[in-house]
């Protein structure tokens, strides 16, 4: 192995040296400089009777310890200056030995319970493992960066002679999904369409179904005969257990970063696992199991390097949550999926709980569904879980002047007690995210939003502007409840008691909250907002999640006389695209800014100290590119978010969103369209093949559909 480096006329370079290297300087020049070679700590480490000695050009020294050797180019006193190459000489080292790359200690994550079985998998290889039903399996990147195929069999077939194992075709057709997550489909099946495990924890989200685990013929295609593979090392640890060798196994590549690109072409990338991500499984029979360390060095599968993967089983008897893991930013240690404080009224009602926002959050409930749940936010009342929202409390001397700069309304104008929505946007005028800004005082705001960025950017911002304001996280100590609805109103003023100082709540008017309590003076401390997302009349009800319980009963129990219903994200998703409402990575990202979003009327140019982004905005708006309008569709069938509208054969935007209307009884859409297309009666098409073949008539139309002039929950 050989070694080249660099050395500056007038400068040195530092080399370690082991026994048996060798050393040679080469004159780059041709000038017949002599190098100064310094040697630590003593000089016969080289053959030398001088710690400091010159060495002639071509000079060649092998080492017979290890020693440091410190080579200098003296400047040349007969030259003006020092030369400007990128070095005079050349140090040349030969090493006897391939360098050993320091392997720095990683300390494995703690067990989540006693674990029956603990083994680690050495770099290159695989080992087999037996698991019994409801026993769980860790599977462990110990160092980040390192794929592991799983294959597991069922054991029962296998001793009557069946071999049954892990189906990737089979689940993916079962599940919809190209690779099962935490939740609905979270199960791996069998050619038999049974479940062999479930996914319970999952802290990476990327891995790979498609492939094969890597074979023999894949390093011999590449010039790599007699490479290790996960194939034969799977073939020698099943070979026990009866299972026949195979060329290829189809397995489960935990942590492979593979993707389908716009070419259909299958493409990989270097893993996102981190030292000590992992996975979580669950047996659902009895199991023989394989997990491997990829041994693929020849491409970024495995970050380039291969390391080990520990495997740990738990008895059947603990209990875990399922969850999935989060990074806010991405030095941060992930936060697995958590439990609203309604999680337990909530979860009784429904199974077909999904992740959503790190918590897990009803998409539909058992004997209502999206539809009879619409309708019972239209016509009656129904109540939401929304604790996934952000908050941020921002309080300071400064808390104003930090809100004023980060948001695009005149925050100054927010009296107490009053509630604004609006963007929050970057220099470019793309936005960061939208929130409401609640004012509980003077010097006090609290923030609610989607994105797990708002509060790190409000720090950020009152950091690089001097500003004596704090913000901080308060998701945790604030969950919330929206009951929306025309009987809303009545449900909770039954509820809510205020002191004098606070308004009722019939007295409550739109974009105001009141802080008060359930149950009388001495009762649960609530914060009531008159705000909502679903066009209706509405308020959100924020408690401490040690009440959530009790205050998820109390809601119900005083709207069961009007018909309360629990509504979930599929219902919302019809009320809020009817009600042309935003939602962050359809209607908006950081390309998007407010106007093109259909919020412009959040953004005050006018007047006081810019916000954020004012001045692009200010651009955007003299000079209008895109718009957000509303669409109405013939025939039966929706468009999907990101499908192409058309005029002719030119495209002139894209759908943002879209649903079947159970009000309009037909597909109505959210689409940002070139503002030369976006006077209402407007005849375009939309593409839902992303070519020329299949087109969908459609006519913009007034935005929002449903209540524009926003009579409903102003009501």
């Amino acid at each position: 192995m050989r070694e080249a480096w660099w050395v500056r006329e007038g400068g040195s370079t530092t080399v370690a040296l082991r026994p048996d290297d060798r050393l040679r300087v080469v004159d780059l020049l041709a000038d017949g400089r002599e190098a100064q070679l310094t040697v630590l700590p003593d000089a016969a480490a080289l053959g030398l009777r001088d710690r400091r000695t010159p060495i002639p050009p071509g000079t060649e020294l092998v080492a017979d310890r290890e020693a440091i050797a410190i080579v200098a180019a003296p400047p040349d006193p007969e030259r003006d200056g020092l030369s400007t190459l990128p070095g005079v000489l050349l140090v040349e080292i030969e090493r006897a030995q391939p360098h050993p790359r320091p392997e720095p200690e990683v300390e494995l994550p703690p067990p989540l319970a006693e674990p029956r079985l603990e083994l680690r998998v050495d770099p290159a290889t695989a080992r087999s493992y037996e698991v019994r039903a409801g026993e769980y399996i860790e599977i462990i990147d110990v160092r980040g960066r390192q794929c592991s195929d799983f294959l597991a069999f069922h054991a029962r077939k296998l001793q009557d002679g069946l071999e049954r194992g892990l189906d990737a075709a089979a689940t993916r057709t079962l599940t919809g999904r190209a690779f099962p997550e935490p939740g609905l489909g979270g199960r791996f099946f069998d050619a038999d369409l049974e479940p062999l495990c479930e996914l319970v924890r999952d802290t990476v989200g990327r891995h790979d179904a498609f492939a094969l685990a890597c074979t023999r013929r894949y390093y011999e295609d590449l010039g790599y005969p007699g490479h290790p593979n996960c194939t034969d090392n799977f073939n020698a640890q099943l070979a026990p257990f009866g299972i026949a060798p195979r060329g290829g196994w189809a397995a489960l590549n935990f942590f492979y970063n593979t993707a389908f690109d716009a070419q259909h072409l299958l493409v990989a990338d270097e893993p996102w696992s981190r030292p000590g991500d992992s996975v979580l499984l669950r047996a659902c029979t009895d199991l023989v199991c394989a997990s491997s360390a990829c041994p693929d060095d020849v491409d970024p599968s495995n970050g380039w390097e291969v390391t080990d993967v520990h495997v740990r089983v738990y008895a059947p008897e603990h209990r875990f949550s399922m969850a999935i893991a989060r990074r806010t930013l991405p030095d941060e240690p992930a936060r697995l999926t958590r439990e609203t404080a309604f999680h337990p009224r909530v979860s009784a009602l429904t199974g077909a709980l999904v992740e959503h926002g790190g918590f897990w959050h009803a998409e539909r409930f058992d004997g209502h569904g999206a539809i009879a749940e619409y309708w019972a936010c239209r016509e009656r009342v129904a109540v939401m879980d929304l604790s996934s929202l952000r908050k941020w409390e921002v309080l300071g001397p400064d808390a104003e002047t930090l809100v004023q700069r980060a948001i695009t309304r005149d925050a100054r104008r927010l009296a107490v007690g009053q509630v604004v929505y609006t963007a929050l946007c970057h220099e470019s005028g793309g936005m960061l995210d939208d929130a409401t800004i609640f004012r509980l005082g003077p010097d006090n705001f609290r923030l609610v939003g989607g994105d797990d960025r708002d509060g790190p950017w409000l720090e950020e911002l009152a950091g690089r502007e001097g500003l004596r304001a704090f913000v901080k996280p308060a998701t945790d100590a604030l969950h919330n409840l929206a009951v929306q609805g025309p009987a809303s109103r009545d449900v909770l003023a039954e509820l809510i008691w205020t002191p004098p100082a606070q308004p009722a709540l019939r007295d409550l008017r739109w974009f105001r909250f009141l802080v008060g309590r359930i149950g009388g003076r001495a009762g649960i401390p609530v914060v009531v907002s008159r705000t909502g997302y679903t066009g209706e009349l509405g308020y959100e009800v924020f408690c401490h999640p040690d009440d959530g319980v009790a205050v998820w009963d109390a809601i119900m129990a005083a709207g069961a006389p009007h018909g309360i219903a629990p509504l979930g994200l599929e219902a919302l998703e019809l009320l809020r695209v009817e009600a042309g409402l935003a939602l962050a990575g359809h209607e908006f990202d950081d390309d998007v800014d407010p106007f093109e979003a259909g919020i412009g009327f959040t953004v005050s140019l006018d007047g006081g100290e810019g916000f954020v982004g004012r001045e692009a905005l200010a651009e955007r708006r003299a000079h209008p590119q895109r718009a957000l309008v509303g669409l109405r569709l013939d025939g039966g069938e929706v468009p999907g978010h990101g499908d192409g509208v058309y005029v002719g054969r030119t495209r002139v935007g894209v759908v943002t969103s879209a649903i079947r209307s159970p009000m309009f009884q037909e597909p109505i859409a959210l689409a940002r369209l070139a503002v030369q297309h976006t006077a209402p009666g407007t005849a375009v098409e939309v593409s839902c093949d992303g070519g020329l073949h299949r087109r969908l008539r459609a006519e913009v139309t007034a935005f929002p559909r449903y209540d524009p002039e926003k009579r409903r929950p102003r009501s």
